[in-house]
């Protein structure tokens, strides 16, 4: 949908009725258009919904609880991207909050207050044996695949298929152990099975190589890399205007090449 706007204050509840006349209303972006020229980043909307609660079920699948839904109102911010500075290049994340907005909210808060300084990848299983790599994760803070922000966030439902270049949380057998470890996929093949029981929120945009590379470092025991690469610095940067920009690295690799 499109609306007129002037300059100063905008009233997004008139702007986006369906926010306030549908039960459960989806995450919108809105974006700032001036003649046919899309200006800046998008806005995100976010309706705070009572989010479901996932318990262990069995086999170790996560089973969803509905709890009495209460919507509390929206969280509005300016649509970011998340790059990683890493000793092997730099890796561009898109967020991914219509999958997994609170997921999004936490990953977002660690990287503005710096979490992600100076922290290895500190388990790499790529490709092997002829089979497809598998993941590559950071995000602990100690490097030895224990440590955390110090709290838990709950598991959340995400749709996002996990394949090259998705960002997920990593997580213990507890669904609701996510912190700040996260992996990025290496393959479609190896990571399917992940589907439903891990919380996949952001896919890589660029760095495609940067990913392979560390995918490839030589490992010893328990998947460490004997020389571990890692993030120097995580920053957030503004999006491109909705629509434009470059489209998941799982979807440029598909892409056919012209010749």
């Amino acid at each position: 949908m499109t609306a007129s706007v002037a300059a100063g204050r905008v009233d997004f509840a008139s702007l986006f009725p369906d926010l306030w006349e549908t039960e459960s209303p989806e995450i919108l972006y809105a974006q700032l258009v001036v003649g046919d020229t899309r200006i800046g980043p998008p806005l995100v909307l976010q309706p705070l919904l009572t989010p479901v609660y996932a318990v262990p079920g069995p086999g170790g699948q996560p089973q969803f609880r509905q709890l009495p839904q209460t919507y509390s109102g929206l969280r509005i911010y300016t649509e970011q991207h998340a790059l990683f500075e890493t000793t092997e290049g730099e890796i561009e994340f898109r967020m991914r909050p219509d999958h997994a907005p609170n997921t999004v909210n936490n990953f977002l808060h660690l990287i503005e207050g710096g979490f992600y300084t100076d922290i290895i990848f500190h388990r790499v299983i790529g490709e092997r044996d002829g089979r497809p790599g598998f993941v590559i994760q950071v995000g602990d803070p100690t490097g030895t695949g224990t440590g955390g922000p110090g709290y838990f966030i709950d598991l959340e439902p995400s749709e996002l298929p996990h394949d090259f270049g998705v960002l997920s949380m990593a997580r213990s057998s507890d669904p609701n152990s996510n912190g700040s470890q996260v992996f990025v996929c290496l393959s479609r093949e190896s990571t399917r099975m992940l589907d439903g029981l891990y919380t996949s929120f952001a896919e890589a945009v660029s760095g495609g190589d940067v990913i392979r590379r560390i995918g490839a470092v030589r490992v010893g025991a328990q998947d460490r890399p004997v020389d571990p690469p890692r993030i120097i610095r995580a920053k957030l940067v503004d999006a491109p205007p909705f629509g434009e920009g470059s489209g998941p690295l799982s979807a440029q690799e598909r892409a056919p090449t012209e010749r």
